[in-house]
């Protein structure tokens, strides 16, 4: 017995030195664009790592050889399976996700009333952030359809997100207009199909889907339609994106015209989580 507890604090200091080692090789290859946006941010990681070693070698009575050797160990083995630093990365990613997620609510699934399409009912809730003068975004109306139609229990949640210009909020508080009359699809889809959202084309897009443009242009110049467009800026900032269109799927934040098959590979893991 008193042979095996040294033993075993030496593997145990072995193993947290090899996380520590870890730590550092990761921070090295896979954050310098973060230490040189934030420097402040970086060095901790390294401190923390060799601090923890430290404490790992001395709790375990190993030696000054004993360390190094373990380190040099510890250090092949990475370099030899490489793909270890990068699975532990999307790891660690994958929860800071949910955790911005987690800290967003509820609230993020819950449309302005009106602004949503496919099953109210749906078992995959996608949320949708948009802005009309985003090419990428308009690139992606016709894959969001389709996905719609090919899977009939999906809840489309749509996100006005106006980053783009003053002509983008125009349309983006005419489109919760639509909304509030129960034409938000319609008007949504005219207007992508319309080109570019200004003036013209937004009021273009009014009339194909049906909407009392009185009552609309009253609409958009009502402080509950602005409050709606600062909530969902308020919402990419908390969340941590930047650009449109950018989907939510279950836990998974995806950016960018994903294309179809992207966008149901992200419905099915959605699915499979439950």
């Amino acid at each position: 017995m008193n042979e095996q507890a040294p033993t075993r604090r030496i593997i145990i200091a072995a193993i947290i030195t090899g996380l520590a080692i870890l730590i550092a090789l990761a921070a090295y290859i896979f954050w310098p664009s973060v230490a040189t946006v934030h420097p402040s941010d970086a060095a901790p990681v390294a401190e923390d790592a060799a601090k923890s070693a430290d404490e790992a070698v001395a709790a375990a009575g190993m030696s000054p050889a004993d360390r190094k050797a373990t380190e040099a160990l510890v250090k092949a083995y990475i370099l030899e399976n490489p793909e270890i630093i990068t699975d532990a990365v999307a790891i660690l990613q994958q929860r800071e996700v949910a955790q911005r997620l987690s800290a967003a609510g509820d609230d993020i699934t819950k449309p302005f009333p009106g602004a949503e399409a496919g099953n109210p009912q749906g078992d995959v809730t996608i949320v949708e952030f948009t802005d009309y003068n985003c090419g990428f975004c308009r690139a992606s109306v016709p894959d969001v359809q389709r996905l719609l139609r090919s899977d009939g229990n999906i809840r489309l949640v749509y996100r006005e997100l106006p980053i783009l210009s003053q002509s983008s909020r125009d349309a983006a508080l005419w489109a919760l207009a639509a909304a509030r009359q129960g034409k938000h699809k319609a008007f949504h889809d005219a207007l992508f199909a319309g080109g570019r959202a200004d003036e013209a084309n937004i009021v273009a897009a009014a009339r194909t889907a049906g909407l009392d443009l009185a009552a609309a242009r009253t609409f958009a110049a009502s402080p509950q339609a602005n409050q709606e467009i600062e909530r969902n800026l308020a919402f990419m900032q908390q969340i941590g994106f930047n650009g449109t269109p950018t989907f939510i799927i279950g836990d998974q934040i995806l950016e960018g015209a994903l294309g179809y098959e992207a966008l149901k590979r992200a419905v099915e893991k959605a699915r499979q989580k439950g």
